[in-house]
């Protein structure tokens, strides 16, 4: 239970890695106000919670309705301790030159605008309170070029820089503000992207294991969900600022530690049998 007597709001709550989330929080004792468009699966699993969780119908474009769910949680359980935003898409692809003006705006609209809407608004509950962690979702998009469409890089580039400006103003207030910055994870919208089918979450695993250099590992939601249960709970007490990267090494240059290498490139498989440094 160590995150008993918290409240948190998650932001994205009613699928993927804000599910995942909600489900690893709750069984650590905390109350959740779960935050999404998705009506009827975010009501679905807040009813799973009793009275520990309720559902607030949460755009996260309009600045409205984020002000709105953590006014609602303050007023269901007294405080707010916890925000995971979570929320977001995978936004404009294609290239540079025939990328949408609109398309680009909204993707910029829902994953760096909503992060501060988010921010904005548990801050200024949590600043007052003297105590808070706040927790955004960037990515490996958003600590090294070449991993996402040109919106999505943008975005989470931004999410990254906010972090940690945020971190900078409310560290006098008592309250933390981290970031999450991971890879591609077994989740709906990646297995929409990788396989055309948002609930072939096994697909997605098998793709994800060949990617992954810790030994064929995917990624997974309930890897995230750790990460956000360590940035939210006292463990990590004196870290804010910080962007952790939940990524099998894939930021620091690890390659895929599967049979990738070994068996598909001879140029590599030639160079070790010389004993050549490759």
């Amino acid at each position: 239970m160590r995150l008993a007597g918290k409240t948190a709001l998650i932001t994205g709550a009613a699928s993927g890695l804000g599910a995942a989330a909600v489900e690893r929080l709750s069984r650590e004792g905390c109350r959740i106000c779960l935050g999404d468009i998705q009506e009827e699966e975010g009501r679905a699993l807040a009813s799973t919670l009793g009275d520990n969780g309720f559902f607030s119908r949460c755009d996260v474009t309009r600045e409205e309705d984020l002000a709105t769910a953590v006014d609602a949680t303050v007023e269901r359980y007294g405080q707010l301790d916890i925000l995971f935003h979570s929320a977001g898409i995978v936004g404009a692809v294609g290239p540079l030159a025939t990328t949408p003006g609109e398309e680009w705006r909204f993707s910029i609209d829902v994953l760096l605008n909503g992060t501060f809407y988010a921010m904005k608004h548990a801050a200024r509950v949590m600043a007052p309170q003297g105590s808070g962690s706040i927790i955004t979702m960037a990515s490996t998009a958003g600590v090294m070029g070449g991993l996402g469409p040109h919106a999505y890089a943008a975005a989470k580039h931004g999410v990254v820089g906010l972090t940690k400006n945020v971190a900078a103003e409310l560290a006098r207030h008592g309250v933390r503000v981290n970031s999450i910055a991971a890879a591609s994870m077994a989740t709906p919208m990646v297995a929409n992207v990788m396989t055309g089918d948002p609930g072939d979450i096994e697909g997605a695993k098998a793709q994800l294991a060949e990617l992954s250099p810790l030994r064929g590992r995917p990624g997974l939601a309930e890897d995230v969900a750790n990460a956000v249960l360590w940035l939210a709970s006292d463990e990590s007490g004196y870290t804010t600022g910080h962007t952790l990267t939940t990524d099998a090494g894939i930021t620091v240059g690890a390659t895929p530690a599967g049979p990738a290498f070994a068996e598909y490139s001879p140029i590599i498989r030639e160079a070790g049998k010389a004993g050549l440094d490759t």
